[in-house]
């Protein structure tokens, strides 16, 4: 078995490439395109009309003997939630880079996430047979900005319309070999060379006779791939079915199979969810150890509670099959679960990987309804969305009647219409997007709370709050000793600070900062858990007003490249949207620029790019952290719920909601 994951950039053939391996593997009988919205993975009606993935989707299919499940992941930066969530469950990769646009910014975050993880990685070069195609090009700028030991395990010969196919550089005949280019020759000499470098015996062999053969580099290189010290690089071209049989070759040659024992406790993540009108919420579970059947009960180490599970399904795109049995190292939906969550660990946590952050929403958009009518319908339907990608985190304002989103882009909120619309039959409209801005501590502070009124009722609180590194989030800890404060109470505490630093003195999320809770205080007969679910946020926000707080502001990282005619009038561009940047290299005609660029200036600089530079300019942006505004920012948000600070009338809101709970 390979469970594998396929990422790019957006266009670069991820889907397409999907839809040939399960056409030749014989999984399905008739090609679909995604360009024409038949796509077996693009199953979405949103997905159908606009031609590109919103959502990983899982699929299988059979190679050589070996069985294969494959995700196939968006690759539009505002879908970057989804490619994290199928990251942690894959044991291998499949990066695309397109040889005509080559390493593109998405390109680069996902490689680097996937060296972070430790996954296993083939590189598989498409559009081959596109105009503009430059291979050797395209192998520099992944030598350049991925890894050095790219190694190409295939020769590439002619490209554009000439374009027949990859010459193999492994496992040929004597026909074959007699028949190979200079190119072919040359390229199989690099591949040696680089595959014999990890190892002194056979370097020492290769000096000695000049060549290895083909049973001395395989095993080699499938070690080499394993220990992600080598990265296989394919070349092809999908939308003519060019390359994918070699490439699904090297998938089941290359790649891994999964870890995971049957004889273990039960232990999975669940890292999908949808719904099914009839069936109800569908839990997509990576097993990594046990085995999980229909009608078993089932704990969920995240939120504390026992589910059984109904049925245990394969999908294919809309289409499934129940098979009653999930075991270790395999991935099925699982349903019956109602208060699943994305994130959520089964069983132990033992064997489960940690989850790699790529998706940071920088923009919040208010939803605007038809009618009064509709609001709780609105309201259903984004918390449904929310559930099944949780970093929307719909923000619903009850006394005011207002619905908050965040969100990581406009095409992602142009697609929520869309959902909304098609699923629901609801038709919301969104505003214009805000930045997300966050708060820091100014300083070194106390935050203190005796909360010892209304009786029944006692929890005594204090916090030393103190800035963090730049990008360090939240580091919490405890030095009050048990018999003071017993640790269920402590845990309760722990368990309460993110909750109350996600608003701020401002009414932003509070972040880079640490923590430490030096006395707490319980009560013999009145002390109750749940005092502590009160007490921790006003304890926080009493030192936030005595630590005062720092706005900070979402920055990206930019390559733009740009006709050098352009390139004055964009240096001053950049200069009054507050963006700092590198000296500009000029290559060929053209200027390069890397640097950074405040989110809140540059909302619409990618329209007016096009416009400046008669639309020869390319700009790719990342997410590059967070930074502190210049003072004359003055940004501020609504509070929802009541503010802590207001000590009466929160302990009277908190008492009440958590006594109707």
């Amino acid at each position: 078995m390979r469970n594998v994951g396929i990422f790019a950039h957006v266009d670069a053939g991820k889907t397409t490439t999907t839809e040939q391996m399960l056409y030749r593997s014989g999984r399905i009988r008739s090609l679909g395109s995604v360009d024409d919205g038949t796509a077996q993975t693009d199953w979405l009606e949103v997905e159908r009309t606009r031609g590109i993935s919103v959502r990983s989707a899982v699929t299988r299919f059979e190679w050589k003997g070996v069985r294969i499940n494959l995700v196939d992941t968006p690759g539009h930066v505002d879908f970057l939630s989804e490619v994290e969530r199928s990251l942690r469950v894959m044991d291998g990769a499949v990066l695309i880079v397109s040889s005509v646009e080559g390493v593109q910014a998405q390109t680069e975050v996902i490689w680097q996430a996937l060296r972070d993880l430790g996954i296993p990685t083939l590189l598989y070069m498409n559009k081959l047979d596109r105009t503009g195609a430059e291979p050797e090009r395209v192998l520099g700028e992944i030598h350049r900005l991925l890894s050095a030991n790219a190694v190409p395990v295939q020769s590439c010969g002619d490209v554009e319309g000439a374009f027949s196919g990859p010459i193999e550089l492994l496992q040929v005949g004597e026909e074959a070999r007699a028949a190979w280019s200079e190119q072919a020759r040359a390229d199989r000499e690099r591949l040696a060379e680089k595959i014999a470098e990890r190892d002194d015996a056979l370097l020492e062999r290769y000096f000695e006779r000049g060549s290895l053969d083909d049973s001395e580099l395989i095993p080699a290189l499938q070690d080499g791939v394993r220990r992600c010290e080598l990265f296989p690089v394919l070349y092809g071209a999908s939308n003519r079915g060019i390359g994918v049989d070699a490439l699904m070759d090297a998938i089941v040659g290359l790649l891994p199979p999964p870890e995971g024992n049957e004889e273990k406790p039960l232990s999975g993540v669940v890292f999908k969810l949808d719904k099914d009108p009839t069936m109800g919420r569908l839990a997509y579970v990576r097993l990594y150890g046990g085995v999980l059947r229909n009608r078993d009960t089932v704990r969920n180490h995240s939120l504390n509670i026992e589910e059984k599970v109904t049925q245990i399904r394969k999908m294919d795109g809309q289409r499934s099959e129940d098979v009653g049995i999930l075991k270790a190292g395999d991935i099925a939906v699982v349903c019956g679960w109602s208060r699943v969550r994305i994130g959520d660990i089964i069983g132990v946590s033992e064997g489960v990987p940690g989850v790699r952050r790529l998706a940071e929403p920088l923009l919040t958009v208010q939803a605007h309804w038809r009618s009064e009518a509709e609001y709780p319908a609105v309201v259903a339907a984004l918390q449904e969305l929310a559930d099944e990608d949780p970093y929307l985190d719909v923000q619903w304002l009850q006394e005011d009647r207002e619905l908050h989103l965040r969100v990581m882009g406009p095409i992602q909120v142009e697609v929520l219409g869309q959902m909304l619309l098609s699923r629901y039959g609801l038709e919301v409209n969104f505003g214009e997007p805000s930045v997300i801005y966050k708060e820091t501590p100014a300083q070194k502070g106390e935050g203190f709370v005796a909360y010892t009124m209304p009786k029944p009722c006692w929890a005594i609180l204090r916090f030393v709050i103190e800035p963090g590194e730049r990008g360090s989030g939240l580091e919490y800890r405890s030095i009050v000793r048990p018999e003071r404060l017993l640790d269920s109470y402590q845990n309760e505490v722990a368990r309460r600070v993110p909750e109350a630093l996600e608003q701020g003195l401002k009414g932003w999320p509070v972040t880079d900062l640490k923590v430490t809770l030096i006395e707490g205080e319980h009560h013999v007969w009145h002390t109750h858990p749940l005092d502590f679910v009160v007490a921790t946020p006003m304890g926080i926000m009493d030192g936030l007003v005595n630590t005062g707080t720092i706005l900070l502001e979402p920055m990206l990282r930019f390559r733009l490249s740009t006709p050098e005619e352009f390139g004055g009038k964009l240096m001053s561009e950049l200069s009054v949207m507050r963006g700092e940047f590198d000296m500009p290299v000029v290559r060929q005609g053209r200027m390069e620029l890397e640097g950074r660029l405040p989110v809140a200036t540059s909302l619409d600089f990618p329209a007016r790019l096009g416009s400046m530079t008669k639309g020869r300019g390319t700009l790719t942006t990342y997410f590059d952290g967070y930074q502190e505004c210049p003072r004359d920012v003055n940004a501020e948000r609504s509070r929802r719920g009541v503010n802590p600070l207001d000590t009466s009338k929160y302990i009277l809101a908190t008492r009440n909601a958590l006594s109707i709970g």
